[in-house]
């Protein structure tokens, strides 16, 4: 092998919002486990870090959703329309199911949890699943990331 000769590693551009996805769904997970604890406790504790980790969420998601809106406006090579929409669209009713959450634990006390709190918290993760679910399903169907790039 000659130090002249073109490399044959391809080099693959990561999304920027792949960067900021994976705080929205932690928080959001973590918010439902902190909605399980206050629900089992009763500490008020619990109640706040929910609403701090729903608004840390909210925070994070939204700069995911700016950066792959920009990313899908400026890199026209990664657009594929069918796949990209479906997890948009997701990911978009993710953020409102979040922010109605933001909302009803904005009250105080046990209202603010139990049950609408906890139910928005697992309907959340749930939802956030089942976009990862298919997101997988639809790159392993286009061969994006298995070496056909």
């Amino acid at each position: 092998m000659s130090l002249n000769s073109p490399s044959t590693a391809a080099t693959v551009t990561s999304p920027i919002h792949s960067l900021f996805a994976p705080f929205p769904v932690v928080c959001f997970t973590l918010a439902l486990l902190t909605d399980i604890a206050f629900w089992q406790t009763g500490y008020g504790m619990w109640q706040n870090f929910s609403a701090w980790l729903l608004f840390a969420g909210m925070v994070f998601g939204v700069v995911a959703a700016l950066a792959g809106v920009a990313e899908f406006l400026f890199r026209s090579k990664r657009r594929a329309p069918a796949a990209i929409w479906l997890h948009t669209v997701g990911y978009v009713v993710v953020l409102g199911l979040a922010f109605v959450n933001n909302l009803v634990h904005a009250a105080d006390g046990w209202r603010a949890v139990v049950p609408y709190g906890l139910i928005l918290s697992a309907a959340t993760v749930l939802l956030i699943i089942l976009i990862a679910l298919l997101d997988r399903a639809m790159l392993h169907r286009t061969h994006v990331g298995g070496g056909y790039l």
